[in-house]
């Protein structure tokens, strides 16, 4: 297993500390929230893009994309019955995937659930259909980057739209290109009626990202969920992505849930 960690995870750390420190933890990939480097992706410098990605190198750290992109923004949502607000959207992706291209990274998670939601007056099928348009928009942008979009089904406590890997392939297939692909999520997956092993192996030709944690909203091995079938099942139907700790629950400490993470995801492996 290649596994990284969410940057997030390290709140107001500086870049250089967090990214040291989870190379000493083992992870050898970093997963970037654009919102822990400015309100925007396009009040990134060139600069300070250079300078990440070289921070980043010295750590012996891969930046393998972003995450959480309309986190902590105003103004976007894929599904919104304004059509203006889904083009600023398409435009806002794009800025995303130069961004992440910049950094060196190839993946971009779209989860962004309050971005997403269905409000009163839309269907799901004009959900559907509105969702495709913006990602259509943007895969020109996505194949001249080499950046795939993975596409995150959140569970029915987050978000009313994508909530099963299901649904969330029924958008994939209606869009149809090698750019969008799935990405699948612990906490997320224990919602649904289909065991995890199981969704792991029905999914396993679009799967393409990993994220690890617990339903409790702590890292992997500081709940109730088995990691060893799940891995089994990984390696069963030959994935070979990153798996990517998230975390929203910092109770723990920030070393604690970096650190123990890693070691229990290490011993579930090696079962």
């Amino acid at each position: 297993m290649r596994y990284a960690i969410c940057n997030e995870t390290f709140q107001d750390w500086p870049h250089e500390r967090a990214f040291a420190f989870a190379a000493e933890c083992g992870y050898t990939g970093i997963e970037i929230a654009p919102f822990t480097l400015a309100a925007r992706a396009g009040d990134v410098s060139h600069r300070d893009r250079s300078e990440l990605r070289r921070l980043a190198t010295k750590s012996g750290l891969e930046i393998i994309g972003l995450h959480w992109l309309l986190a902590k923004t105003e103004g976007f949502h894929l599904t919104s019955l304004d059509a203006d607000v889904r083009h600023r959207t398409a435009k806002y992706l794009a800025e995303l995937t130069q961004l992440c291209g910049d950094l060196g990274g190839t993946l971009m998670v779209f989860g962004s659930p309050m971005q997403r939601n269905l409000d009163d007056g839309t269907t799901r099928e004009q959900g559907m259909a509105r969702a495709a348009a913006v990602i259509e928009a943007v895969l020109p942008v996505l194949e001249a980057q080499s950046v795939v979009l993975a596409l995150e089904p959140l569970g029915p406590q987050e978000t009313n739209f994508l909530r099963t890997a299901a649904e969330t392939m029924e958008l994939i297939d209606r869009v149809a290109s090698p750019q969008v692909k799935l990405h699948l999520d612990c906490k997320a997956m224990a919602s649904e009626s289909t065991p995890i092993i199981d969704l792991i192996r029905e999914n396993k030709e679009p799967l393409v990202h990993f994220h690890a944690n617990d339903p409790n909203r702590q890292g992997p091995g500081f709940g109730s969920l088995d990691f060893v079938p799940i891995f089994g099942a990984l390696k069963e139907v030959g994935y070979d992505g990153w798996v990517s700790v998230e975390v929203f629950d910092y109770t723990p400490g920030i070393e604690r849930l970096a650190r123990e993470s890693i070691e229990y995801m290490r011993r579930c492996e090696g079962r």
